[in-house]
């Protein structure tokens, strides 16, 4: 997890991380492939169905429709989505098509998920089915690491490891207790 204030540089470090944008200065690498999760994810699930939307970068492979069909299946499931494969995009709920976002970069077999503010437009609710669904996703059997930007201290017990950005620059490290424990001295109220 990756937190700090507004304006503090997470989502461009993690736009350089995903190759979005080059960095002003210096370099940085990432274990390849990696897929990247919006804020928003109308910005990402642009296909009329759910099945077709989490298959869509699937066309640069040579897969044959069924083992297509079958990934995505897969996918949706790894997001507890299973049974909505013909659902059109535009009937979910901003938790669900923050899922079938995840669901979609998923589906491109990345070492990495990049998440920038993932929980930023949903209630309650939807924002525990999405952590939950990133966190059925990591370390698994594909080896997935997550790296999310958020500003959202209640999300600590759902990181393994925190970092707090301030002024561009990784100002601490540790578990999430230590990372309450820091945020707490500089005042917040975790």
């Amino acid at each position: 997890m990756l937190l700090g204030p507004n304006g503090c540089g997470k989502s461009t470090l993690l736009r350089i991380l995903g190759g979005l944008m080059p960095p002003d200065n210096g370099s940085c690498s990432l274990q390849r492939p990696a897929g990247f999760v919006f804020q928003n994810p109308d910005h990402q699930v642009v296909m009329p169905t759910v099945g077709a939307d989490v298959a869509f970068g699937l066309g640069r492979f040579d897969l044959q429709e069924r083992m297509v069909r079958e990934h995505v299946l897969r996918m949706l499931c790894a997001v507890n989505l299973e049974g909505f494969i013909d659902r059109q995009t535009h009937t979910l709920s901003g938790g669900q098509k923050q899922r079938v976002a995840i669901a979609g970069a998923l589906a491109q077999c990345p070492k990495v998920l990049l998440l920038d503010e993932l929980t930023t437009f949903l209630d309650g609710e939807d924002q525990r089915g999405v952590l939950e669904a990133v966190r059925s996703c990591v370390g698994g059997p594909d080896q997935v690491t997550a790296l999310w930007v958020t500003h959202r201290l209640e999300e600590l017990e759902w990181a393994d490891s925190v970092s707090y950005m301030d002024r561009g620059c990784i100002q601490f490290t540790g578990s999430p207790r230590e990372a309450a424990d820091y945020l707490t001295r500089l005042g917040a109220h975790v």
